[in-house]
């Protein structure tokens, strides 16, 4: 019994460091260096055995892989100037009107969340969308919300929107366009939301009066970049078609995207490797079995014990609502690590209830994801303060009316599509 009790007080302590440490980041250090100690220190510990360590990393390599190479494609396409073409083409479009800008905003980051994953919106386009702003001379405060708030809620579309879809994919059984097929309603449902709470708690600043209009410049289409992008997204379908794992088409993409760029010599092997952010892989497989000692060592039946059964539509709000709750509580990647098993024998409709949870919950506070607390250090670099109360109360207005509107379209694509 005292042993059980040390157990269960090392994983929780050792999760609480790696947290806090996420979201403070002391001496600037990346968070692998308070995550891997911590983990050597479970194990060590006996806080979790060899062979769930061993269960746990084969089950997140294939992620961790996958993460990396689409980690290298972004960097590559952005290298390429997909980006700085997308700055053109939303300042074009807008032509100095803050709310078209809005709209191309939204259109933009939720495909390049769902494409390219959230990681690529927040790091890329972020900045791209900063630049836009100060090139109309309007403010920039909607657009980079929504940049944040859409590096979450638009990566429920695809398995490889993000990595908590990533780490949910395989516990679902489903194929990957069949995946898509049942989180197209939710993801829209959720956009809607956001866009119309976007215009009303941003009309102040959507109305300001912006500079003159100028001539644009005429967008410069990397097709190269696009067509390797299209090719990869292709290949995530085939791939899930034929039994393989994913991690080989973005693989493959990449792999493309490196051979051109180095032959150009737009880019170098240590740059291509420096853009896979190996540290942060090592945070992801360390969390994992942090997470783990955690899950079995009381807050696996804790949380069995409050996680609603089955799929009819009052389970999966209940299901949703406690993912997000949780994920605001240890972030969204600790969440979906110690729900995703526990939903996972009452049917894919219930992992994906758990997906919108981790993946829309996180825009209520700034700890409920990696990507959130990475926005806020991007807009920070470029002197846009970001203001809790602000961040909260847009939050409070958007998260539980997405949340709602997304669970009531995944019931209702359950009931047309089956699973």
């Amino acid at each position: 019994m005292i042993g059980d009790v040390l157990s269960e007080f090392l994983s929780v302590a050792a999760l609480a460091v790696v947290l806090v440490c996420a979201v403070v980041r002391p001496f600037r250090w990346p968070e692998a260096a308070f995550a891997v100690p911590a983990a050597a220190a479970v194990v060590a510990t006996g806080a979790v055995p060899l062979d769930a360590v061993r269960e746990e990393a084969a089950r997140l390599g294939p992620v961790i892989g996958f993460l990396a190479a689409v980690l290298v494609l972004a960097k590559l396409c952005d290298d390429e100037g997909l980006f700085h073409a997308c700055g053109t083409w939303m300042a074009r479009w807008a032509h100095h009107r803050p709310r078209r800008l809005l709209g191309a905003v939204f259109a933009l980051a939720s495909l390049i969340t769902a494409v390219l994953s959230l990681d690529a919106t927040v790091v890329l386009l972020t900045p791209v969308v900063f630049a836009t702003a100060a090139r109309m001379g309007t403010r920039p405060k909607p657009h980079v919300y929504a940049s944040a708030h859409l590096s979450n809620t638009a990566s429920l579309l695809l398995p490889v929107s993000n990595l908590t879809n990533l780490l949910a994919f395989a516990a679902t059984g489903l194929t990957f366009t069949r995946f898509a097929l049942l989180m197209a309603l939710p993801w829209l449902a959720a956009l809607a939301v956001e866009y119309a709470v976007f215009r009303r708690f941003f009309a102040g600043d959507l109305d300001a009066p912006t500079a003159p209009a100028g001539a644009e410049e005429p967008p410069e289409l990397p097709l190269f970049a696009l067509v390797t992008v299209a090719a990869t997204l292709a290949g995530f379908a085939v791939a899930s078609a034929t039994g393989t794992d994913p991690a080989w088409a973005a693989a493959a993409g990449a792999a493309v995207m490196a051979v051109r760029a180095l032959a150009r010599r737009h880019t170098t092997p240590r740059a291509i490797v420096r853009s896979a952010s190996v540290p942060f892989l090592a945070f992801v497989l360390a969390l994992g079995i942090v997470v783990r000692a955690v899950v079995d060592n009381g807050l696996g039946d804790a949380l069995g014990s409050a996680l609603p059964d089955g799929t009819s539509l009052p389970a999966l709000l209940g299901t949703a609502a406690l993912a997000a709750l949780l994920a605001n509580l240890i972030n969204n990647l600790p969440a979906v690590l110690a729900l995703v098993p526990l939903a996972a024998p009452a049917g894919p409709g219930a992992v994906l209830a758990v997906l919108l949870g981790v993946n829309i919950g996180p825009n209520l506070t700034y700890a409920g994801s990696l990507a959130t607390l990475l926005w806020r250090r991007i807009a920070h670099q470029h002197d846009h303060g970001v203001e809790l109360r602000e961040f909260t109360v847009l939050g409070l207005l958007t998260v539980p009316a997405a949340l709602l509107a997304s669970t009531l379209a995944l019931w209702a694509s359950l009931g047309l599509f089956g699973t």
